[in-house]
C-alpha cells in the first residue's frame, strides 16, 4: 500500500460569499457554530475566553463539540498559525493538521481544506482518511448552504444516529 497516498487529502469548494465572510466562518466561535459546530469554545494563552465574535489567533486552544454527538465526542486540539484573513491552520484528530486557505476566482471564494499527517489504519471504522474525508466533504457543503442560503443541513438530534449530516 502506498502510505504517502493515505497521509493527505484536499477538498474545495467554492462559495458565493467574501473572502472575508468565509475566513469569519472558520475563524471565530460565531461562524463555526453557524455551519460547523454545537460549540466551538477557544481559550487564549492565558487561559481566558476568547469572545464569541473574535478571530482565533496562534497558540489558541479549543475544544470543539458536534450537534447529534453527546459531550465526550470533542475535539481538544490548537490553533497553529493564522493570517487574520485567508489562511488557518490547526490540530485534529490523530495530530493530523487542518489547513484552510482562501482565495477569489470568478467572484467567488474558493475554500480549500488540507487535511495532513493522517496516520495509516486499514480499519475502515477507525481510519481517518476515510471519515474525516465524509465529514469534511458535508461541512463544506454546509459552509456553503450556510452561507448562500442559510439552510442548516445538520442533523441537531442526538437520537437520530448513522447519518450523514452529523
Amino acid at each position: 500500500m502506498d502510505e504517502k497516498k493515505w497521509s493527505s487529502f484536499t477538498k474545495r469548494i467554492p462559495v458565493r460569499a467574501s473572502v472575508e465572510t468565509v475566513f469569519r466562518s472558520w475563524a471565530s466561535q460565531q461562524g463555526l457554530e453557524s455551519w460547523f459546530l454545537r460549540k466551538a469554545e477557544f481559550k487564549k494563552s492565558d487561559n481566558t475566553l476568547r469572545s464569541r465574535e473574535d478571530l482565533v489567533q496562534q497558540g489558541d486552544k479549543f475544544l470543539w463539540l458536534w450537534h447529534g454527538y453527546p459531550d465526550n465526542v470533542n475535539e481538544k486540539r490548537e490553533v497553529v498559525s493564522t493570517n487574520d484573513k485567508d489562511k488557518l491552520q490547526f490540530t485534529f484528530s490523530g495530530g493530523c493538521l487542518v489547513t484552510i486557505s482562501l482565495t477569489e476566482a470568478e467572484g467567488l471564494t474558493v475554500c480549500e481544506l488540507k487535511q495532513e499527517n493522517i496516520p495509516l489504519d486499514e480499519n475502515p471504522g477507525t481510519n481517518l482518511y476515510i471519515g474525516c474525508g465524509e465529514g469534511w466533504t458535508f461541512y463544506l457543503a454546509n459552509l456553503k448552504s450556510i452561507l448562500e442560503g442559510g439552510i442548516d443541513l445538520r442533523n441537531k438530534s442526538l437520537t437520530l444516529t448513522q447519518v450523514i449530516n452529523s
